[in-house]
């Protein structure tokens, strides 16, 4: 018999702690990172350095980053396996950062759309902002990681943390590892209430553990067009009918698609089966999430245990990158 060696990679993911995470979040990414850590090396982490870019008050980044780890556990992150942990228990990151700030061309951060487009969100603009891609460059190489998953919208990024890495390999030699994007095809873009792409930014959320009638309500504002009951409609055109998509199965989503076409139905009776299916999709998750609740520290504890695990390969990258540099030693214990 022949068998067949799996080739493991080590994925890199991480996700600002901003609020509460919301069904546009899950269904964007972290169904995929879920499943990326049965078959691969996970290097999961909650961003809590690229959080300070948008100034939030000092209490909401503390609470922010125990709910969303607590999310992430609930829905099944496996913390013995995967590597899990806060940004800013892993300080490394930060000195390397700074070493590939000074090899990056100014050019290339021009160039990058990203703080183009959230200062045209309203985000107050600072070198944080400016500099994000160079410390999420340090986040990718520092580790080593193969495959970064992003949407194709933030194909960019990985971009220049390739062109970042380039330089620095081209001019001190080959230190860190090329990554490569692990484009996430099954989503496109998940619509909010208003018909945007769903974003906390934009206040058009459904929360993933939200009380299910707040729930019920907000699928019930989702925004449609006038069309009346008895006439046909488009359902590749339609925000609720883009949200079915993702929790109802293939053969009730074929009969939804076919009383579109049809006509005779009315938007309301879509949007509350809606409703009932995206509380039964996170019904089994519910109950992890309200014990995790009640443990706060057993949190704290998996997110230091995981720090301690991302810092001894942080510290390895950072030692040889500070040798080729010339910073001399790197002291593991400071």
């Amino acid at each position: 018999m022949r068998y067949v060696r799996r080739l493991v990679l080590r994925v890199l993911s991480g996700i600002q702690p901003s609020g509460r995470l919301h069904i546009g979040n899950f269904f964007g990414a972290m169904r995929q990172h879920l499943q990326l850590q049965a078959e691969h090396d996970g290097f999961y982490f909650i961003a809590d350095y690229h959080a300070l870019t948008s100034n939030p008050a000092p209490p909401d980044i503390a609470k922010h980053t125990l709910d969303v780890a607590m999310d992430y556990i609930a829905l099944g992150l496996d913390t013995e396996k995967t590597v899990f942990w806060r940004q800013s228990d892993v300080p490394q990151v930060t000195e390397l950062a700074w070493i590939l700030s000074c090899i990056t061309p100014m050019g290339l951060l021009q160039r990058c759309t990203s703080y183009k487009d959230k200062v045209a969100q309203g985000i107050s603009p600072n070198h944080g902002l400016f500099a994000y891609p160079v410390l999420q460059a340090a986040d990718i190489l520092i580790f080593h990681s193969n495959l970064v998953p992003v949407g194709a919208d933030q194909k960019q990024h990985i971009e220049v943390t390739r062109d970042i890495a380039g330089y620095f390999n081209n001019t001190y030699g080959q230190v860190l590892t090329i990554p490569q994007e692990h484009i996430i095809e099954s989503v496109a873009v998940v619509p909010g209430i208003d018909g945007q792409k769903m974003s906390k930014s934009y206040g058009n959320t459904i929360e993933i553990f939200e009380p299910e009638s707040s729930v019920k309500k907000k699928v019930m504002r989702i925004v449609t067009d006038s069309t009346p009951v008895e006439s046909p409609k488009d359902p590749e055109k339609c925000n609720v009918f883009a949200l079915l998509k993702l929790v109802a199965s293939p053969g009730e989503l074929k009969d939804w698609e076919n009383r579109y076409r049809n006509g005779g139905m009315g938007y309301g009776e879509a949007k509350k089966r809606l409703a009932e299916l995206l509380i039964d999709y996170f019904k089994p998750y519910r109950h992890k999430r309200a014990e995790l609740e009640k443990n706060h520290g057993c949190i704290k504890e998996i997110l230091t245990k995981g720090a301690r695990r991302a810092a001894v390969v942080a510290s390895k990258t950072l030692l040889d990158v500070r040798k080729v540099v010339g910073l001399g030693d790197y002291n593991n214990g400071r």
